[in-house]
């Protein structure tokens, strides 16, 4: 099902289930905002990540792959601007983008899970929670030695959903650079993106071993 939505092209990437405030300033933008709140559909948008340039001033190019996203809450602070507490919804990806009207639209598709994945539940998976268990105390370690608050380690049997779904969610416990979140992002189905979240897991593994060892 093809739907017309508002965007909002970020500098950072967003996966699905996440926490998304913003602080809305330009008068494009309040105007989404506007038009989102109004909207008999629910206050929803979609968010991409920008490929080259920046977010204020337009005229920047854009990844075709993001997220809804719906503000749950927002306070109006003066002047038209905004702060809004919004969370990511599922993925999306964009057949088109529309003129600028005034902000960023585009006809965009919901994009489910090409597959389930489920062959891997009994063999991937558990190598993979072992990986962030040990990447958890490789992170209590460095925060020992720097005087920082040790991470909580992500309770991931209590993950819930299917086996996409939960790898969005643990890759929101991985530290990983846009592009790697991006990876996750576009992965097609299950099976990819457990290979993405397994080389961004390593990649962080790699990152902190280096800065224990300076």
């Amino acid at each position: 099902m093809t739907m017309r939505l508002p965007m909002f092209p970020l500098g950072s990437s967003f996966l699905p289930g996440q926490k998304l405030p913003l602080h809305i300033f330009e008068p494009r933008y309040q105007r989404l905002v506007q038009d989102c709140l109004a909207s008999p559909d629910g206050p929803l948008f979609g968010v991409v990540l920008i490929a080259r340039g920046n977010e204020v001033g337009g005229g920047e190019e854009r990844h075709d792959i993001g997220t809804l996203a719906r503000i749950e809450a927002h306070v109006e602070a003066g002047g038209g601007r905004y702060e809004l507490f919004c969370r990511t919804e599922s993925r999306i990806r964009v057949n088109a983008w529309l003129p600028d009207d005034p902000y960023p639209v585009a006809d965009v598709d919901l994009w489910p899970d090409e597959d389930n994945g489920t062959q891997l539940v009994d063999f991937e998976f558990p190598a993979l929670v072992e990986r962030i268990e040990f990447l958890y105390g490789l992170l209590g370690k460095l925060a020992d030695r720097t005087g920082s608050e040790k991470p909580d380690t992500p309770q991931i049997s209590g993950f819930r959903g299917s086996l996409g779904e939960r790898l969005f969610e643990i890759a929101t416990h991985v530290p990983m650079g846009d592009a790697d979140r991006l990876e996750v992002l576009a992965a097609a189905g299950a099976d990819a993106r457990m290979r993405a979240v397994a080389e961004a897991v390593e990649n962080a593994v790699e990152m902190v071993q280096f800065r224990l060892l300076e």
